[in-house]
């Protein structure tokens, strides 16, 4: 008896360990944005799309994934007509900055099992 619980034990643990490298991936999946336009939306998207129901928080992490993405693209067009005056300069420079930081350390957080969290982030989906 005892050995077959432990069994169950060790496996869930293995499966929680999968969970959380995928969670960090997940995250770490936006910055594909630097290498192609689109990239950093569609995979966190089909990531939460066909895997929210077998891994354990996918879908509160990846909502918060495309709720960030989400808000920054609408920061960023509302920075647009600020070039204007050279404010937006540092609106795009602090989005710039929160691209690159925040799903570095919430793929930390996640692999870690920590909690995650976008600042900044509407609550769209």
């Amino acid at each position: 008896m005892w050995t077959l619980w432990s069994s169950y034990i060790c496996s869930l643990f293995i499966m929680l360990k999968e969970d959380r490298k995928l969670l960090a991936a997940t995250h770490l999946s936006q910055l594909l944005d630097l290498v192609s336009g689109i990239g950093g939306f569609v995979v966190p998207l089909v990531i939460w799309l066909f895997k929210r129901d077998e891994v354990l928080n996918l879908d509160d992490q990846a909502r918060q994934i495309l709720n960030f993405r989400i808000s920054m693209f609408i920061y960023i067009v509302l920075c647009l007509p600020l070039l204007i005056f050279g404010v937006g300069f540092i609106g795009l420079l602090i989005i710039s900055i929160l691209y690159l930081v925040f799903p570095i350390l919430n793929a930390i957080r996640a692999n870690n099992g920590q909690e995650t969290s976008y600042p900044l982030a509407l609550k769209i989906l």
